[in-house]
């Protein structure tokens, strides 16, 4: 039977035969049956014309809104690109035809909002419904499945440390060592309006920082994992009103829940990290050193680079400088973090070829074993180093 089928196709193929029936091969049997359909010829014509009366537009990537033919906005407007025989008829600009009702979508118009956003494509089509006496617009798009990425590959470039505040997402972004590169990134939203507004807000700062974090090359992005379902109560914070009133108006679940599907949508790994102290410590150890004259680090900031440096592993604390009588040198010494085992730490260490001289080991220039002719400060360079157990 299948070969059959497949005989008959290709004989209509290639005598350039298309068999397509516009408004469904069994509305246009129920023709002959309408008896047996319990419908008069008026009912099935209007049927008919109903499932042939229909627009349809292909989805394109990279477009705005995701659609060039059938555009709909964020705020539900529909516009129509009309063909040059029918520009005349256009009420925009561009050759559009702006229709007058709005639309929104109850099924899963969140992720709709999401591609929309992105510019990602989205296909549609409109066609009327002759029972109910109404147009309906149906969107559809398709979803690949989210590869899951290591952890050690996602980190590979890098990370976007995010944190969470009322009114705007502080971030920073970290090289695989944890230092912060650049500039830090504010990207505010306003919670106040309706749930739409609120939902809209979140959903474009999002954006800018998929974009942001695109332009810069990491495919990482760690936030806090926040949770304040039982936390904002007043038997938890008794009169402290204010504290609870900034809790709750932080937008953790709803931006939880769009980042993962926005950053899955767009390849970025999202690393939930512990949030314990990342504002203390942030502020504690990271505000001060990175603000300067030309730059006022704020407590928001230094957190966001806490929050980074806990996703790739490393602690958030510096080492803090040793009392004035153990340091090794006058004046005082830099804070670090190598370890005493590591190369090039800022401590005293052995020589490696044995010499005294610190600037240039033996048999490397004509006078490197002239102590005096190295002489720096008013004493030549040979110094006795002593490790620090023998100090």
């Amino acid at each position: 039977m299948l070969a059959d089928r497949l005989a008959a196709v290709r004989a209509d193929w290639q005598a350039g035969l298309v068999r397509i029936v516009r408004g469904g091969k069994r509305l246009a049997g129920m023709r002959h049956h309408l008896q047996a359909a319990g419908l008069e010829e008026h009912e099935w014509r209007a049927r008919w014309q109903a499932a042939r009366w229909f627009l349809q537009a292909d989805d394109e990537s990279g477009k705005r809104h995701g659609n060039e033919t059938i555009r709909i906005t964020p705020t539900g407007e529909v516009s129509i690109r009309l063909p040059a025989p029918l520009a005349r008829l256009a009420n925009a600009p561009h050759g559009r035809y702006v229709l007058s009702a709005r639309i929104c979508f109850a099924h899963r118009g969140t992720e709709w909002a999401d591609r929309v956003h992105a510019d990602r494509a989205v296909a549609y089509r409109i066609h009327l419904d002759s029972e109910r006496c109404r147009w309906y617009l149906t969107a559809s798009w398709q979803t690949s499945p989210t590869p899951v990425v290591p952890l050690r590959a996602a980190l590979t470039h890098g990370v976007i440390g995010v944190d969470t505040n009322a009114d705007h997402l502080a971030a920073w972004r970290l090289d695989t060592h944890g230092n912060p590169i650049g500039r830090p990134r504010r990207f505010g939203y306003d919670l106040t309006g309706s749930a739409e507004h609120r939902d809209a807000q979140v959903r474009h700062a999002l954006t800018r920082l998929l974009s942001w974090s695109k332009s810069c090359g990491v495919r990482a992005i760690a936030i806090e994992d926040l949770d304040f379902q039982a936390e904002k109560t007043r038997e938890k914070h008794g009169r402290r009103k204010r504290f609870r009133q900034l809790i709750s108006g932080l937008p953790t679940a709803r931006l939880r829940a769009r980042l993962i599907s926005m950053a899955g949508a767009a390849g970025f790994a999202i690393v939930a990290v512990d949030p314990a102290y990342t504002s203390k410590w942030g502020a504690q150890h990271w505000q001060a050193p990175l603000t300067g004259k030309s730059r006022q680090t704020t407590r928001h900031d230094a957190a966001s680079i806490a929050i980074g440096r806990r996703a790739l592993g490393h602690p958030i604390r510096r080492r803090t400088a040793p009392p004035p009588a153990h340091r090794s040198d006058e004046q005082g010494h830099r804070t670090t973090l190598a370890r005493w085992e590591a190369c090039g730490r800022e401590e005293t260490r052995p020589p490696d070829t044995g010499s005294c001289t610190r600037c240039m080991p033996p048999d490397r220039g004509e006078q490197a074993g002239d102590q005096c002719a190295q002489h720096r400060s008013g004493r030549t360079a040979e110094q006795l180093l002593l490790s620090p157990f023998e100090r």
